[in-house]
């Protein structure tokens, strides 16, 4: 069977979070081969999320009468709404939908939130602890009971460590750390040949409905970042890390099933 290509179409829609299961697995097998176009597109997935944060109060109120799709339909009908006016009810009205995450990829609105902002958070973590052979992590696998505990009394939910040996990593031990978002839980894996990887967790109350996975990479760390019933999480490594997309697929299944 003739794989269909990724197209520009195809990066947009994903962005905009409009693909089907397949495609969307397509796609982010295209963005983990091809690791320039991962970035721009985890950019404008990031700028995504961060509209969607400065427009979640207004997504949240009552459609103004004025800007009524029946109302405005009507007048349009009759020729009394201007060209301008037109322009400005049909910007608002993507605005208030939440839909307007690719017309305003260029965009750069104050703040972070998101999944994005749980990536950058991870990586951050990454840079900070991966690179520690003396105390990597603060709490060791061996008493990882007591760092579920620990994670369950400050974030609210405990959180099973998953298994990630058959995709060739073993898990170390974490920590509880900092983020721009509040306090979350990291945990962090190696496969005894140098590669480390992180996975971060906390809570993101605005975001209640499950978030497609969306690919990141920056400064010399690349990785992926999703959310699911009001938390999102986040698994990071090194750009070199061949693979990473498995894992994280992994990492997710064993999350939906344990919590």
């Amino acid at each position: 069977m003739t794989v269909r290509p990724i197209t520009e179409e195809d990066l947009q829609a994903f962005v905009d979070e409009r693909l089907d299961e397949d495609r969307h697995a397509a796609v982010l097998t295209f963005l983990s081969e091809h690791p320039q176009e991962g970035a721009r597109i985890a950019t404008y997935c990031e700028q995504r999320e961060q509209l969607r944060t400065a427009l979640a109060d207004v997504a949240h109120e009552p459609v103004p009468p004025q800007l009524n799709v029946a109302r405005l339909v009507a007048q349009q009908r009759r020729g009394r709404m201007t060209h301008w006016r037109q322009a400005v009810a049909a910007a608002l009205l993507l605005a208030v939908g939440g839909a307007g995450g690719w017309w305003a990829r260029d965009a750069a609105p104050t703040g972070e939130a998101g999944v994005l902002a749980l990536a950058q958070d991870a990586a951050l973590s990454y840079r900070t602890f991966a690179p520690d052979f003396l105390r990597p992590v603060e709490i060791r696998a061996d008493e990882s009971q007591v760092l579920t505990q620990w994670a369950a009394r400050r974030l609210g939910r405990s959180l099973a460590v998953p298994d990630l040996a058959a995709s060739g990593y073993r898990f170390m031990g974490g920590r509880m750390v900092a983020t721009s978002q509040g306090p979350a839980l990291l945990y962090m894996y190696d496969d005894d040949q140098g590669t480390r990887l992180v996975m971060m967790a906390r809570p993101m109350a605005q975001q209640r409905q499950a978030r497609a996975m969306a690919p990141y990479m920056r400064d010399g760390v690349r990785g992926y970042a999703w959310g699911e019933d009001g938390f999102g999480f986040s698994l990071v490594g090194p750009v070199e890390a061949t693979g990473l997309h498995p894992v994280a697929d992994e990492l997710r299944r064993q999350l939906r099933e344990r919590t």
